[in-house]
């Protein structure tokens, strides 16, 4: 005789159930919306939504979005099984540029930034070609379709990572090597580094996406809750789409804090934004007051090192040239860091305490490089 019991009653009873759960909510969210935009571009009409708005290059070239065709990748990488993840989305789309002429899309769905995002993507397309050699029986002088990788990232973060191997390569740029090194770029589409009203003034679903996937306030949660139930109003064709974006809003909800049971349909999580403002407007206070104690103790650092360098300053004055008149000492104390790193550059070299001073200003060298120029 087997007895089962739960494995949730065990945790329970030793009290680790409560930590399990604080760190595994992000984790299951993160993959739930990664399972989420995977099932959403498996959609034709949000890949044509979202190549027309955000990637025209790609579309003055004469794609034809009528004849979009799913692709079954048969490659995996450096994945375990439980998280293959098919390449991530491949489509097929037919250009006007011959009756056999075809553009390959990959969609890759990143939550964090991958500095060697274009590594991946030169083996990506690599293992894509070879398919594609395979599957058509290609043979010897026949040309190779393009393929484009789209990378779609949702992060807080700014994505900082090369979006080229030329980035990632050490070599000198007038080396005569370059000329065999790969050239390999993908396309990346970082969704919180677009402008809200810039977003806000489109009526893409695309868009709408992007919103989404950025900070809102209540009001503006409850006005893109709007714009989505009206979009697909007037689309109702793409119903399953719907019940997706119905899925991505309660994710947003949910990772407010909101504890309370979420009702289907965008109208009805509508309500619910509506009647958690009071969590939302202590949500905003934490925030403010985080950043202006940031702000703070970067002030206060400041000065401390301000005064720091200017105590530094007379000591190696005192030493070289002996006692500073009173006006002296208030000069250096008063004066920015900046300029009182230039007079410690002179200390050492300077034949007398004039030539120290004389210059206060910047070299012009140093002031562009501050400036990138």
């Amino acid at each position: 005789m087997h007895i089962f019991i739960p494995l949730s009653y065990v945790l329970r009873m030793i009290g680790v159930e409560s930590v399990l759960l604080k760190f595994a909510t992000p984790l299951l969210l993160m993959f739930s919306s990664d399972s989420l935009h995977h099932r959403l571009f498996s959609h034709p009409q949000m890949v044509h939504e979202l190549m027309r708005e955000f990637v025209p290059d790609a579309v003055a070239t004469g794609v034809d979005f009528s004849g979009l065709r799913r692709i079954n990748a048969k490659f995996h990488v450096d994945r375990p099984a439980a998280l293959r993840r098919e390449g991530d989305v491949i489509w097929k789309l037919p250009t006007r540029e011959g009756a056999d002429s075809y553009l390959y899309l990959l969609i890759e769905f990143q939550s964090e930034t991958d500095s060697w995002m274009a590594v991946r993507t030169q083996v990506y397309l690599g293992l894509l070609y070879q398919q594609i050699i395979q599957e058509n029986k290609l043979k010897r002088g026949a040309r190779l379709p393009p393929l484009m990788l789209l990378v779609l990232y949702n992060g807080e973060r700014r994505w900082n990572a090369p979006t080229g191997m030329p980035e990632l390569i050490e070599l000198p740029s007038d080396s005569s090597l370059w000329h065999w090194q790969p050239q390999v770029r993908y396309c990346l589409l970082d969704m919180g580094a677009f402008a809200g009203e810039d977003l806000a003034r489109s009526d893409s679903l695309a868009a709408l996406l992007f919103r989404l996937e950025q900070r809102q306030s209540q009001e503006g949660f409850c006005e893109l809750i709007d714009a989505l139930e009206g979009w697909f109003r007037g689309h109702p064709e793409f119903e399953p789409m719907k019940q997706l974006f119905d899925e991505l809003v309660q994710q947003a909800i949910v990772s407010l804090g909101v504890q309370r049971p979420i009702p289907n349909g965008l109208v009805e999580k509508k309500t619910v934004l509506a009647t958690h403002g009071e969590y939302w407007k202590q949500q905003w206070r934490a925030e403010v007051r985080a950043e202006v104690r940031a702000e703070v103790r970067a002030e206060v650092r400041a000065e401390v090192q301000a005064e720091v360098q200017a105590e530094v300053l007379v000591g190696l004055l005192v030493r070289r040239f002996g006692p500073l008149e009173p006006a002296l000492h208030a000069r250096i104390h008063t004066a920015d860091p900046a300029t009182i790193a230039s007079w410690l550059d002179r200390v050492i070299d300077a034949p007398d305490l004039r030539s120290v001073f004389e210059t206060a200003a910047l070299p012009e060298s140093h002031h562009s490089r501050c400036n990138g120029v």
